[in-house]
């Protein structure tokens, strides 16, 4: 049995972090977005630039109410001990920080920035532990609604969401990726 938790991430995790959403994203968004475009943001060139991101994310946040967790998941302690392994690695990640589009008042309403599992590590309680962190801390801040966008054709995450109490909130967005794609932004109460 693995050894899982929820944490504050730290300059080391960014390698693991940029290679979790790199994994997550090829993964989950195959059939979501255009082949070219999911190539791109997933590519040698993207994943340098994402890992500056991260590390600065990480490491610098414009405001103490933006911050980044890490799902981590260690071997059972003694196979971990048999082995000679056993440290915690990310498995998962997901960032917030205050809302941002020009309807919603920052000071009250978060977004959900990033929400992110290793797909080898699916379907184990990550994304529920991370997205359970992350109110924590969004309620600790004084936030009392959190809204994030998702791709409208993701019905995986669309799913996942709504079964944690996300519900469309009528705004909308669509992306040119060499065809339109459309997002939907939900969002839940978290007073």
């Amino acid at each position: 049995m693995a050894d899982v938790g929820v944490r504050a991430a730290r300059r080391e995790d960014v390698p693991a972090v940029t290679a979790t959403q790199i994994r997550a994203w090829r993964s989950g968004y195959r059939g979501v977005l255009p082949d070219e475009p999911l190539e791109q943001m997933t590519g040698p060139a993207a994943e340098e630039l994402w890992s500056r991101q991260w590390e600065e994310a990480v490491v610098a946040p414009p405001t103490p109410r933006h911050r980044v967790l890490v799902a981590v998941e260690a071997d059972d302690p003694l196979t971990a001990l048999a082995e000679g392994g056993g440290a915690p690695r990310v498995v998962g990640l997901a960032s917030h920080a205050p809302a941002e589009d020009p309807d919603l008042d920052p000071a009250v309403t978060a977004e959900l920035l990033t929400l992110l599992v290793d797909p080898d590590h699916t379907r184990l309680g990550h994304g529920s532990r991370l997205l359970n962190a992350t109110v924590d801390h969004l309620r600790e801040d004084g936030f009392a609604s959190v809204v994030t966008w998702v791709f409208a054709d993701d019905q995986a995450r669309l799913g996942f969401l709504s079964s944690a109490g996300w519900a469309p909130d009528e705004a909308e967005r669509v992306l040119d990726m060499g065809r339109p794609v459309r997002m939907l932004r939900l969002a839940t109460d978290i007073s």
